[in-house]
């Protein structure tokens, strides 16, 4: 486990080695006085290295700030196969360019790992905040001191951007997000075909409901709906990746990581899912202005969207996926020195949402 000496030593390290390369491709010609503030860092998780900062210089006597954000692929770590940062940098430049789909502004991309140790890129800070994740949103934090009319205008402007990600139809964008693909197969084929090479990869590491999660993955191949639907799918679609304004409007999206093309239920599905895994699945109840599933399908058809095949099938779905997830998570939680019982807390709440979410599909292909 790394201590606080260890982070310091690696941030004054980073720092250092970014203060060297930064100024040449940042600041102007002529520019005097550069510098970098101390880093501080968000409550961020396993799939990168995430720091916020401020770049200053002065240009012909006035002083210029520019409010920063690095985000470096992990470099000791996976949760993913293969983690890409200038990718998602580049999903954020392509579709932060849509209407209704705004993305931090990406300032640079470095894919060179002699840089800073891994790729990276940078971009500007958004002002604003985000719901937390730990603790849910759903029990503390700003969202609990909202009013139930705020609570509900949040929401609805968090479905009205998912809305908007998924009435992107421009070609060059999905051909970006689809890359090479196999002919013949449809985009959510070739959705599970990475989850189960994801399956095969981590598989040894799987500590916790393997067998139910192998079962699971068994069925979602099985009953896949036949569907040639095809729209980009942003992969971690939720309230937590969202920032908000002071008025709550949605001032960015966040996390594209897992961007792909495929039908909208994947996003649907895992949209409901994770509301599910930190509110009623962790013994919470959804405060007054936060709607149910049924209400948040409604909402998002009367805002345009044009959901595809059965949600239960697409929630069972992205349990699996979490349950992959979080079982790799708790790995690198144990290892970095949080107790094991706490580690493994957050695979078990996934696969009790596999177990419910496994008899809800079964029970309604049997009852249709």
């Amino acid at each position: 486990m790394a201590g606080p000496v260890d982070r310091t030593a690696r941030e004054t390290d980073l720092r250092g080695r970014l203060l060297a390369w930064l100024p040449a491709r940042l600041a102007p010609v002529g520019h005097e006085d550069f510098s970098l503030s101390a880093f501080t860092a968000p409550d961020a998780g396993y799939s990168g290295t995430t720091a916020f900062f401020t770049a200053a210089w002065t240009l012909g006597g006035r002083p210029t700030r520019h409010e920063l954000v690095l985000r470096m692929q992990s470099q000791v770590h996976q949760v993913f196969v293969a983690p890409d940062a200038i990718r998602q940098a580049e999903v954020m430049r392509r579709l932060g360019g849509h209407p209704g789909v705004p993305t931090p502004e990406i300032v640079l991309t470095e894919a060179d790992p002699a840089v800073l140790g891994a790729p990276f890129y940078l971009m500007k800070r958004v002002e604003g905040r985000v719901p937390s994740d730990v603790p849910s949103w759903h029990k503390r934090g700003w969202t609990t001191e909202l009013t139930q009319a705020q609570r509900a205008r949040m929401y609805d402007n968090a479905l009205q951007s998912l809305v908007a990600v998924h009435a992107i139809g421009d070609a060059d964008d999905l051909a970006f997000l689809r890359g090479p693909v196999p002919d013949g197969k449809s985009a959510l084929e070739r959705y599970l075909d990475d989850l189960l090479a994801w399956h095969t990869w981590c598989a040894d590491d799987l500590r916790v409901g393997a067998d139910l999660i192998r079962r699971a993955l068994d069925v979602i191949v099985d009953t896949r709906p036949d569907t040639a639907t095809e729209g980009v799918v942003w992969g971690d679609a939720r309230v937590g990746n969202i920032c908000f304004a002071d008025d709550l409007s949605v001032a960015a999206l966040f996390d594209w990581e897992g961007a792909t093309t495929g039908p909208p239920g994947i996003d649907l599905g895992w949209w409901l899912m994770f509301e599910r895994y930190l509110c009623e699945a962790l013994g919470f109840t959804r405060q007054p202005g936060t709607p149910d599933d049924e209400a948040i399908l409604r909402r998002y058809e009367e805002l345009g969207g044009k959901p595809t095949g059965d949600v239960a099938y697409y929630r069972l779905l992205a349990a699996v996926v979490l349950a992959l997830i979080t079982n790799r998570l708790a790995i690198l939680l144990t290892r970095d020195g949080l107790d094991e019982a706490t580690a493994r807390s957050y695979p078990r709440t996934a696969l009790a949402l596999v177990e419910e979410y496994l008899a809800d599909h079964t029970t309604r292909r049997r009852t249709t």
